[in-house]
């Protein structure tokens, strides 16, 4: 991916910390504030781009690092400490939190044509605690510019389907594919991407009355008349590569006829299924998956976005627990896990768009070790300016 600094834009908007987090509302009483908010804001995000994992870690950074941070920063009594740390990110409102992670990415995302946005829910399994269970969280993610759009913690006593709205509330979809697995799958949800002008790719299994049992049988009919007069078409793939082999064939029928209240799903026009062969080390697996979508488009426009889909897994889920250890992570105060949770996505963000090679690991050792790495990496988005 080319960095977000190197595309094309007209003219670049001011991208920095005090423009877009002056609005957060300090959450302390005026006469403890020994500390601005955005200077513990700024800490807190060059730790964690450093390596830092938690709030002592978080201090160890800013203490190592102040003579550095005074030539960024106001710091009118020092550096916070560990406990002013979490107090901040735990009174801090992650609703307001992320309106001001949203913009930053809208101003960012306004210049790309981001034409692909994977939705997908992830347990941060370190943070329960005796009185709640671990927080999960449903993050977007733009597949071609490796981009966090945002994140919606799924209430207790809730699940992904009430929080994926929410979510798509706060996206800009416009002309965007949208891909969700099974649990997405609600009729809501389609109507919702409809309504703000994006399209889907929802995965079909039997968590919705007859739907699944209506597309087999309607695919059972085409391959059993070898698609004759229908509006079909057929993508496939093969990949090799670390001792495996993979084909997959993506067939989709443009016909909703069969289909028991299609008219219910918005705009519904296409039906679509995948057959997988996986080979390792000479043994052979295979997989049918269904899937629905409003668009009228290609097998290869589906098939990518599907095959794609999975991205947010390996870039952005996979990445946080392997270089950012989020599943291990023992901040188990609600508003703290999340907002911290937030600040690791923007992180990520930060390090994708950098454009060396080196893998996410090395740059943030880099970034630890050398304060000039780090600061190009926070000037490269033009996050922040000096004072």
């Amino acid at each position: 991916m080319a960095p977000l600094s190197q595309l094309p834009q007209a003219p670049r908007p001011d991208l920095s910390i005090p423009t877009f987090f002056a609005k957060l509302q300090d959450p302390r009483r005026a006469h403890r504030r020994l500390h601005r908010l955005q200077d513990i804001l700024v800490i807190a995000l060059c730790a964690v781009i450093a390596g830092a994992q938690d709030w002592q870690q978080i201090e160890t950074f800013g203490r190592k690092r102040r003579d550095w941070l005074d030539k960024l920063l106001e710091l009118p009594n020092g550096i916070p400490s560990h406990d002013t740390f979490e107090r901040v990110f735990n009174r801090l409102k992650p609703q307001a939190f992320q309106a001001c992670f949203r913009e930053w990415v809208q101003a960012i995302s306004s210049a790309l044509r981001i034409k692909h946005v994977a939705i997908d829910g992830k347990t941060l399994r370190g943070s329960g605690s005796a009185k709640l269970g671990p927080l999960h969280l449903v993050s977007a993610w733009a597949t071609a510019q490796h981009l966090s759009l945002g994140q919606v913690a799924v209430d207790a006593k809730s699940n992904e389907i009430t929080a994926i709205p929410a979510l798509l509330e706060l996206l800009d979809l416009n002309g965007a594919l949208v891909t969700i697995d099974a649990m997405g799958c609600q009729k809501a949800i389609a109507r919702k991407i409809v309504d703000q002008g994006g399209h889907y790719a929802l995965t079909v299994k039997d968590n919705q009355e007859h739907l699944l049992e209506d597309i087999e049988q309607s695919f059972l009919k085409a391959l059993d008349s070898d698609f004759a007069g229908l509006d079909h078409d057929t993508y496939e793939t093969r990949e090799r590569g670390h001792g495996r082999e993979e084909y997959r064939c993506y067939t989709v029928l443009h016909s909703t006829e069969g289909i028991r209240h299609a008219d219910a799903w918005a705009k519904l026009t296409t039906i679509g299924m995948c057959y997988s062969e996986r080979t390792v080390q000479g043994k052979t697996t295979t997989e049918v998956r269904y899937f629905i979508g409003d668009k009228r488009a290609s097998a290869k426009y589906y098939g990518s976005g599907l095959r794609h889909h999975w991205g947010i897994e390996n870039n952005l889920h996979w990445q946080l627990d392997v270089n950012f250890a989020e599943d291990g992570n023992r901040v188990t105060k609600r508003n703290a896990a999340e907002n911290l949770a937030l600040l690791r996505r923007l992180t990520l963000s930060l390090l994708k768009a950098h454009p060396s090679k080196d893998s996410i690991a090395r740059k943030r050792f880099a970034a630890a070790l050398d304060p000039s790495f780090l600061e190009e990496i926070l000037r490269g988005e033009g996050i922040l300016e000096k004072r």
